[in-house]
Order: C-alpha cells, then sequence, then structure tokens
C-alpha cells in the first residue's frame, strides 16, 4: 500500500536561533548605560552575536543532554576519581573563560578591551538618566555581568566553576605566596581541563567546598579536621579528613574548603594536584542527580588527609566564606535574571508565530497581558542586578559599599523567588511544546528546572532575609535607602508611600519575623525606582502600578487595563 499523508506540518514556530543576544536586549542596555556609561561595548557585542548562534546552542544542549560521569577507577583497579564531559562541555567552558567570566575583574592591570561601535546602544526607546552615576573609569564587574547574564541565557550550569572562580580569587589574597602563584592563572582566558600540575597550564579554574551533610548552611557544625603538618613556601600546610556533601565541579584545579583547625573553622587551599605532580588524596564518593543543573558535576567527596595550606589566620573561615559568599550572591542574581530573558524571549518568540483562534498568540488580549507582566519581570531583575554589580566597581564610596551589603541580600532574595514563577508562566505560553525536552523548544523546560537552584544555592530565602538585618547593622541603611530612592521620588504615588515607610520600618526591623518581607519591598522599590531613570514609561508606570499600586492579582498576567502591552511587549521582543 503507498503511503497516505494524514497532514501537513504548519502552524510552528521556528527556533528562536542565530540570533544576537545583546543587541536585541534593550533592557540590558539601558541598565548599562545608566550603570556604566563609559563601558566599552566591543566584547559585550562580539558574545551575544557568538552565544544566539546555532553552533553554540548545540553545545548547551549536547552538554545537558551527555551528562557527566564519575570514573572512580581506571582499567587496571587504580583509583582515578575524574569526572568526564562530553567536549561541548569543554566548548562552553572554554567560551566563558574567553570572554573573562571568570577571575579577569580582579586583574590590576589588564589591557583595554575593544572600543565600542557607534550604534552599540541605539538612543531610541530609553529617557535620560534621572540622577544616574557619573563615569567612573572602566567598570568591569559591571561588565563582567553583562557578559555573566548573557551567557546564562545559553546555558548556566557550566558557569557554576565561573562563578566559584569569580569569587575565591581575591580571598587567595591572604595567602601572598599562593596568590602570587596562582593569580594570573586565575585571571588568564586560556581554558585547559587537563589534570596536572598548576605550573603546566595556561589557566586554572577554582572550586569551593563548605557544606557537610550535617550542616548544610550552618557550617559552624563542620566536622572536617585540619591538623598542621609542616610548612613551606606556601605557608602552613595541613592534613584535611573529612567529607563535603555539594563539592560542585570537582574537576577544577584547587579548592577553597573550610575545616577545623585548632583555633577553629578555617579556610585552607587544597590542590587537586600537588606541587610535585602527585594527586592530592580527595576522594569522589558520586554525583549528585539534580532536579536541573545537569552539564554540572556537583559531587560529595570525602578527604583522606588531603594537602591543603592555610588562607588567613586559623578561625576566621566563616568571614571569609562570608566574603565569598557575597560574590556567588550576585551571581546567583545575575544568573537568575539572564535565565528569566530568555524565558521571556522564548515565549515571545513563540507567541508571535503560532496562531490560535484566527490570529497570533501575541495579539490575544489576555496572552498579551501575561507576556507584557513577564517582560516587566525580566526588565526589573535585570536593572537591579546591574545595580548591584555597580557597587563592586565602586567599593571606595561608602554609599556603595553599604549598597552592596545592602542590596546583595535583598537582589539574591526577590529575583530568584521571582525567577521560578516567571518561567512557569512563560512556559505556559508554549503550552505542552514547552513541557517537552526535545529539540529547541526543549530550552524552556531546561529553564524551568534551572531556576530554582540560585534560589536555594548559597543561602536559601531565610538566610538571605537573616544577612539582610545584618546589613542594617552595618552602618545608616536608611539613609543610604533614602538616597538610593530619592531620583526617583515624585513620579509615582505608589512609590513614594513605599520609600516614605521604609526608614521607619527599618529602623524598627528588631526580629527576623517581617525580614523576608522587608527584603521584598526594598527589592521592589530599588526596581521601581532605577525603572523610573532607565525605561520608558510604559514600562515603569505599569511596574509602579501592579507590584506597589495594588492594581494587579496574584498570577502574572493580571495587569490592569490601563496598561501599554504594546509597547512592553515590543521592548522585549527578541528579534527585530
Amino acid at each position: 500500500m503507498d503511503s497516505v499523508i494524514t497532514h501537513e506540518v504548519f502552524n510552528q514556530p521556528e527556533p528562536l536561533v542565530d540570533y544576537d543576544l545583546f543587541a536585541t536586549n534593550r533592557a540590558l542596555q539601558d541598565a548599562l548605560r545608566f550603570n556604566a556609561p563609559d563601558l566599552q561595548l566591543g566584547p559585550l557585542q562580539a558574545l551575544g552575536r557568538e552565544l544566539g548562534s546555532a553552533g553554540m546552542q548545540a553545545h548547551a544542549r549536547l552538554a545537558n543532554v551527555h551528562t557527566p560521569e564519575l570514573r572512580t577507577h581506571d582499567r587496571f583497579g587504580r583509583r582515578i576519581d575524574e569526572v568526564e564531559f562530553h567536549p561541548s562541555y569543554h566548548a562552553l567552558m572554554q567560551t566563558a573563560v574567553g570572554a573573562g567570566l571568570h577571575g579577569t575583574p580582579w586583574a590590576e592591570n589588564e589591557a583595554p578591551t575593544p572600543a565600542a561601535s557607534p550604534a552599540a546602544l541605539p538612543p531610541e526607546g530609553a529617557p535620560a538618566a534621572r540622577g544616574g552615576p557619573s563615569p567612573l573609569g572602566r567598570s568591569p564587574h559591571v561588565q563582567r555581568a553583562a557578559g555573566f547574564m548573557l551567557f546564562t541565557e545559553l546555558e548556566p550550569s557550566i558557569l557554576c566553576p565561573i562563578s566559584m572562580t569569580y569569587a575565591v580569587a581575591p580571598a587567595l589574597r591572604d595567602n601572598p605566596a599562593i596568590h602570587a602563584e596562582w593569580s594570573p592563572l586565575l585571571q588568564s582566558r586560556a581554558y585547559d581541563p587537563a589534570l596536572k600540575v598548576y605550573r603546566d597550564k595556561p589557566g586554572v579554574t577554582m572550586g569551593m567546598g563548605m557544606t557537610e551533610k550535617q550542616g548544610g548552611s550552618d557550617v559552624r557544625a563542620n566536622t572536617t579536621q585540619a591538623v598542621r603538618d609542616g610548612s613551606d613556601a606556601w605557608g602552613e600546610r595541613y592534613a584535611i579528613t573529612g567529607h563535603k556533601w555539594f563539592f560542585s565541579a570537582p574537576m577544577c584545579d584547587a579548592f577553597l574548603v573550610l575545616a577545623q583547625a585548632p583555633a577553629g573553622l578555617s579556610c585552607f587551599f587544597l590542590p587537586r594536584v600537588l606541587p610535585d605532580g602527585t594527586r592530592n588524596a580527595i576522594r569522589i564518593q558520586r554525583l549528585k542527580d539534580k532536579l536541573g543543573n545537569k552539564a554540572n558535576a556537583s559531587s560529595e567527596v570525602e578527604f583522606h588527609g588531603a594537602a591543603a595550606w592555610l588562607v588567613g589566620e586559623e578561625g576566621r573561615g566563616v568571614p571569609q566564606i562570608l566574603e565569598m559568599g557575597t560574590m556567588t550572591r550576585l551571581d546567583c542574581s545575575l544568573g537568575t535574571s539572564g535565565l528569566m530573558r530568555q524565558a521571556v524571549a522564548l515565549a515571545l518568540n513563540h507567541t508571535r508565530q503560532r496562531s490560535a483562534f484566527g490570529k497570533p498568540l501575541i495579539e490575544q488580549p489576555l496572552m498579551r497581558n501575561v507576556l507584557a507582566d513577564l517582560a516587566l519581570e525580566s526588565e526589573a531583575a535585570t536593572a537591579l542586578a546591574i545595580r548591584l554589580a555597580r557597587s563592586f566597581d565602586r567599593q571606595d564610596d561608602a554609599h556603595e559599599r553599604l549598597m552592596a551589603r545592602l542590596l546583595t541580600p535583598v537582589a539574591k532574595f526577590w529575583i530568584c523567588k521571582r525567577g521560578s514563577h516567571l518561567a512557569q508562566e512563560a512556559m505556559e505560553c508554549l503550552g505542552g511544546n514547552g513541557y517537552v525536552e526535545e529539540g529547541g523548544q526543549g530550552v524552556m523546560a531546561r529553564i524551568y528546572r534551572e531556576m530554582p537552584l540560585n534560589s536555594i544555592w548559597e543561602g536559601a530565602g531565610n538566610i538571605m532575609a537573616i544577612d539582610l538585618l545584618r546589613a542594617l547593622r552595618k552602618g545608616d541603611a536608611a539613609a543610604a535607602l533614602e538616597r538610593e530612592l530619592a531620583p526617583a521620588r515624585g513620579v509615582h504615588a505608589a512609590l513614594d508611600r513605599l520609600v516614605a515607610a521604609l526608614p521607619a520600618r527599618v529602623e524598627a526591623m528588631a526580629t527576623e519575623v517581617e525580614a523576608r518581607r522587608l527584603a521584598q519591598d526594598v527589592a521592589l522599590a530599588v526596581q521601581a525606582a532605577l525603572l523610573v531613570q532607565t525605561a520608558p514609561e510604559a514600562v515603569h508606570a505599569a511596574f509602579a502600578a501592579s507590584r506597589l499600586g495594588g492594581d494587579w492579582g496574584y498570577a502574572f498576567g493580571t495587569l490592569g487595563a490601563g496598561v501599554d502591552a504594546g509597547a512592553i511587549i515590543e521592548r522585549a521582543m527578541p528579534v527585530a
């Protein structure tokens, strides 16, 4: 019997591929214009084009399909404790390292980056900045933050070792000898996955080993022991015995780990391969079977008298970890913001091509409400995350130091909480296609599985709320917030009411019970104020009316009838 043609395939959207992630992200462009107006954009332009390509999207898919595999022994029975990755994982790592998303912001004498083309930030679509910062030279943390967000749109999992390298690099200054030898390699844009002594590599990455099965976020409950074992050119050497419950990226070249020394919990530098070329006594027990974050190898390990060197002073481990946590928490905010942007881009790409009930989905009134609402949330996240990165570039300014303390837990808490809700609603825009792992549409399912991680990693919501309370005691937080929000006063009545009430709430916050609500409201106030200064009126008016003025429901897609959904959607569109 001849084959029977049962149907013709039509009304299926073309995938979002071979497009420029940076050029089509107007919210990010305006956030950069406001926070770092002198930023050289050439590298971001090139990165945006590369990350949107079909080739890089294929690498992202393959790295998640062919997940890391643990090889505890070689064929002869020798213990090797290695993790094997698909070649696409290494291609992604090379791109991230080559873009300087790891240690390069710490380089003291980095060569200037190429100048941006005149058309990098088109003037249309954004008002003049109200009360924006003045240029203060290069902004390496802001530039790196923008690149990190763009890369997250492509593939977030491999950024775990990238983020940890960024966070631990400055901590090594507490051991000058190690810092002198390792810092140039941590800043290098060369990626070498080989497991060999650091001297023979053009570049290295670093990880962390903090939490244990009995303690989790309560690292003071750690039981891993550090026993003095002499000294050498790197300082005081210790033998580490114990375990780590979460030991991400175990193929990194070295790790900062916590262990109990005679004077208390302390920070140690633990290389994978020792200076003499032998492998350190790190035993990988198993890889975590995780909900998402599939391309990254998260492991459980044991240390059997592993050699490590003291970083800083004995008993100072917790303060050092908190400093590193500030960096990784910034990355949690950046990463979730990038995932939000990609989820919205996929939803817009699908709905502009898919028709239902006689016209494209994007023209259906209810769908327009949903899409506009998602775009508002995404832009607000971008604005807050880039503002936080700006404070890392200006630590010589007292206000910026205090804002970094305040906004780090606030942004980590609120952006990451909103991410999972946004991903679910964006997936619903694609219907059943969004729930399928196959092909280009499978990116949405990958985003959905990834979203909860940043909310949990480096301290879940309650930890962030407690950290906000700690930050409130570090300086005049009420005055700092008032100064931060002042440029937006007089634009929206709802924002003015919230701004006026915040100082008294900050001063009166004596217990933890309402700390999460305060973190939420500080985040919303700062987001609204930033949008007033960086976004068109259609965006900041709708955000203030919905998030602050009560003209909103309890789910996305419940904006008021007066919102200019068309202008908001057009601004967020990922294609011309």
